[in-house]
């Protein structure tokens, strides 16, 4: 039975996998600008043919491995009772949304939220949506119960740690890793929620 206008056909479960991660290799290594459907066709092994029959453009194709590959981070929501915590286990890891994976997808991609428009709206959509869906429910459950109060301004504060940690890899050109996502939670978020962060460790006491 030929296929109904608009609908195309779905490569079939391991084999989409590695053509997804095939996408995502390729996108951190040559960046989005350069990657083609050709290239991915080559590294994946497979027809390419097979790609633009199931993918309509470069655009869809990366936003389906950026949401869908094996090696893409992945958000897990985390429901500790806790603000600083739920923040600490989502944000924090290699796998997090501001982890070293999530920062070297960003940086690979970054030029083309600019510069195409197709590309930028699947990414808000299908990438940065979910993420901020998270981020949001984390706040809503501090809200309710009692632990920050619901007269905050969540709009600003909820991207803010993600804001502040991709800010310092892509213009400060610093590190971002595990502690520094713990230090924007602790001296920026937490104060800007009029929470008290706990007391340092002898060791970050020691750092100059």
């Amino acid at each position: 039975m030929p296929l109904a206008a608009g609908i195309r056909p779905r490569v079939a479960g391991a084999r989409e996998e590695e053509i997804l991660d095939a996408t995502v290799r390729l996108l951190l290594e040559v960046g989005y600008d350069r990657l083609t459907l050709d290239a991915v066709a080559k590294e994946a092994r497979a027809g390419k043919a097979t790609l633009y029959r199931r993918w309509e453009s470069k655009a869809s194709l990366v936003v389906d491995a950026m949401v869908r590959a094996k090696q893409a981070p992945h958000v897990e929501a985390h429901d500790t009772g806790s603000l600083r915590e739920d923040l600490l286990r989502t944000f924090c890891g290699q796998h997090g949304p501001v982890g070293s994976d999530a920062t070297a997808l960003m940086g690979a991609v970054v030029t083309a939220l600019a510069s195409d428009p197709d590309f930028a709206s699947r990414f808000r959509e299908q990438v940065i949506a979910p993420k901020v869906a998270v981020s949001d429910e984390i706040y809503r459950r501090a809200v309710a119960r009692g632990e920050i109060s619901a007269d905050l301004d969540l709009e600003v504060i909820g991207p803010a740690l993600a804001g502040i940690v991709l800010h310092r890899t892509f213009v400060l050109g610093l590190v971002s890793d595990d502690e520094s996502v713990q230090r924007v939670v602790d001296h920026v978020i937490l104060p800007a929620c009029g929470l008290v962060p706990p007391a340092p460790s002898s060791q970050e006491a020691d750092r100059p």
